[in-house]
Order: structure tokens, then C-alpha cells, then sequence
């Protein structure tokens, strides 16, 4: 089997095994890699820039490199087998879906209290502070931009690079995600993951974008509503990145997401992003079904370019 296929074989393979199984529930190497990074920052923390750049590069680093070694060792025959288990070990998306329609039912049977529990494992934003809309529109927001972290963005760099490309996504993603903020003890610390996170978002976001616009009609929305608050809207959010696939499923549903965002941090004011109410619980189901739409989109984009021959590095790697 020539190496692109493979490499397509193996995501397409990968996607599906978390379709059907979900992330692993004990001994996620993700999880596993969290508290990695957590043991070696009480060695690397200090409140510079220059710590946060080393504690990034040491753990990304040797992720990525395990990755080459593993796709150097594995060979062509081992390449569909070790590229699915990366695949699946990376992609998050049935987890994202499972918990926005546990989310919708919660609210449907106006449990906020289950609601406010189940918040933490979509975003960072203080449940306790938040009455029905405001979780609904967290969720609904956490939603878009997980589409693209949990799973177009792995899957881009899966194609790109093969599993050291999913494995070092997945590095960079979750260390933006654990020291990536901009309060007291991060905002030089975590300095290195945030920006590293952007440009490894950067264009997988707007491929989200795109196939968001490209499938509006399958909630009722139109490609053109998608597009235009993007191109209108985008820009103001903080991050180049969640402003795009925000303002883009915004667009798609017809809803209005932005405003007072409650963190544990802190209060930030987000820009208006799209046109229409403010998101109620048939919204969130919409972008649930959104999400999952773009997903099977993606993966079979990022089979096909593979297949097509574009990316060379992951062509190459199994040689």
C-alpha cells in the first residue's frame, strides 16, 4: 500500500474508532502526558518568557520526536495501524458531541445544577455564575472551537505529518490549554503555549470555517449568513483563531454569541460575533449536529489530500 494511502487509511480508521468508542475512559495517554507536564513544570515554572519557551519545547519536542521514531520503526506494513491509534489517542469529537447533547438535555429538563457540573469538561468559564442562556451559549461556543481543536486540527496535521504531527498537536493543544492564560502566574509562563497554539490553529481554524459555511444548510442556515459574520466579525474576537470558527457557526445557526464571559480568572467582554437571538436549547442541539457534520467532513478532506500526494512529509515518514 503506497504511504499516502496508508497515512489515509489510518486517519479515516482512527476517526473511526472514535466515532464508535469515545476517548479511552482509564489510561489516556493524553491524561498521562497532562501530568507529565505538570511534574516538569514545578522544575521549569518561573515567571519569564524564556521558562515558558523551554518547559514548551522539552515536552513537545519529545513527543514529536517519539512520534518520528515510532513512524520510522513501524514501516509501511505498521503505518495504518500506528496512524489510527494516534488518530484515535488525539481526536476528542465524540466526547465534544456527547457532552453538548448532555448539556441540551440537562437544560431541557432545566437541571442547571447537572448543567453547571457538566460545564468544566467543555470549557473554563465559572458554571456557578452562568443561568440557563448563559450556559447554553458557553456550551454552544466551547462546541465551535473544540470542532476545530478536538478534531479538524489534528486531523490537518495528521495529513500533513503523520502520527508525529497528531501526537505533537495534541502536545501543543493541551499545554495551551493547562498553562495558556493570561493571569498572574501564566501570562509570561504560558507566554510560548498560547502563541505556539495560535500558529498550529491558524489554518486548520479557517478550514473549519470554511466546511462550516459549506454545511449551514444542514441546520437550516446558509453558507452566505456563515461568511459574512466571519468576514465581518472575526476579527475583533482576542484569539485569531476562535473568533473564525465562532463567528463562522454564529453565522451558520443564525444565533448571537459573544458578550460578558464569566472565567475563573477573571471577566473579559467578547465582541458580538453574528446576527439573531441569543442561543436557546434547539441552538446548541443545531451546532451539536454542526459539529459532528464537519468532523466526518474533515476526515474525509484530510484522506483525500493525503491520497492526493500533497503531503510529502507524511508520505515519506514510513519509508
Amino acid at each position: 500500500m503506497p504511504t499516502g494511502t496508508s497515512t489515509a487509511a489510518g486517519l479515516l480508521l482512527g476517526f473511526a474508532l472514535d466515532r464508535a468508542l469515545g476517548d479511552p475512559r482509564r489510561w489516556h495517554p493524553v491524561a498521562g502526558f497532562g501530568s507529565a507536564a505538570s511534574a516538569l513544570e514545578s522544575m521549569t515554572y518561573a515567571d519569564e518568557r524564556t521558562a515558558g519557551v523551554l518547559h514548551e519545547a522539552l515536552l513537545v519536542g519529545a513527543v514529536t520526536g517519539a512520534g518520528f521514531g515510532l513512524a520510522r520503526s513501524a514501516g509501511p506494513r505498521g503505518a495504518v495501524l500506528l496512524t489510527a491509534l494516534a488518530t484515535w489517542t488525539v481526536l476528542g469529537g465524540r466526547s465534544l458531541a456527547r457532552a453538548g447533547r448532555s448539556m441540551a438535555e440537562h437544560l431541557e429538563a432545566d437541571d442547571l445544577a447537572a448543567a453547571r457540573a457538566l460545564l468544566p469538561s467543555l470549557c473554563g468559564r465559572d458554571p456557578e455564575v452562568l443561568d440557563a442562556d448563559g450556559l447554553a451559549r458557553a456550551a454552544l461556543e466551547s462546541i465551535a472551537e473544540n470542532t476545530s481543536d478536538a478534531t479538524v486540527a489534528p486531523l490537518f496535521w495528521g495529513a500533513v505529518a503523520g502520527p508525529p504531527g497528531l501526537l505533537g498537536y495534541r502536545a501543543i493543544n493541551t499545554l495551551d490549554a493547562m498553562i495558556g492564560y493570561r493571569n498572574d502566574r501564566y501570562r509570561n509562563f504560558g507566554w510560548a503555549a498560547a502563541r505556539i497554539d495560535d500558529l498550529a490553529n491558524l489554518i486548520p481554524a479557517r478550514v473549519t470555517g470554511v466546511l462550516t459555511a459549506a454545511l449551514a444548510p444542514l441546520v437550516g442556515g446558509r453558507p452566505a449568513a456563515a461568511i459574512r459574520a466571519w468576514r465581518r466579525d472575526a476579527a475583533k474576537h482576542p484569539s485569531p483563531n476562535a473568533g473564525v470558527v465562532e463567528a463562522s457557526m454564529a453565522g451558520a445557526l443564525g444565533v448571537r454569541l459573544g458578550g460578558r464571559t464569566q472565567y475563573r480568572y477573571g471577566t473579559e467582554l467578547r465582541p458580538t460575533l453574528g446576527d439573531g437571538p441569543i442561543p436557546a436549547v434547539a441552538d446548541l442541539r443545531r451546532a451539536v449536529l454542526m459539529s459532528e457534520a464537519v468532523q466526518l467532513a474533515a476526515a474525509l478532506v484530510a484522506a483525500l489530500w493525503t491520497i492526493s500526494g500533497l503531503c510529502p512529509l507524511a508520505t515519506r515518514l514510513c519509508r
